[in-house]
């Protein structure tokens, strides 16, 4: 997974969100199913891009040192 860059991930995510809602509406379910699919199939990859905008998370030794140097402080 490391070798696949993160927009073919999202791209196929996208894909396989399209092909199931699409499927649902040849299968004609309800347009209430159909957008309850496509919101249940797009919010993982909204959560997952709105994680990856941020920084990258702090590493062990940061962290240890922050609380070293506050404790030092007292």
């Amino acid at each position: 997974m490391n070798n696949v860059p993160r927009t073919w991930l999202l791209a196929g995510w996208f894909a396989a969100v399209t092909v199931i809602v699409t499927w649902s509406a040849v299968m004609d379910a309800k347009l209430s199913t159909s957008a309850l699919l496509l919101v249940v199939g797009v919010a993982p990859a909204a959560v997952a891009v709105l994680l990856g905008i941020g920084g990258p998370p702090p590493t062990v030794a940061e962290i240890l040192h922050s609380v070293n140097a506050k404790a030092s402080r007292r």
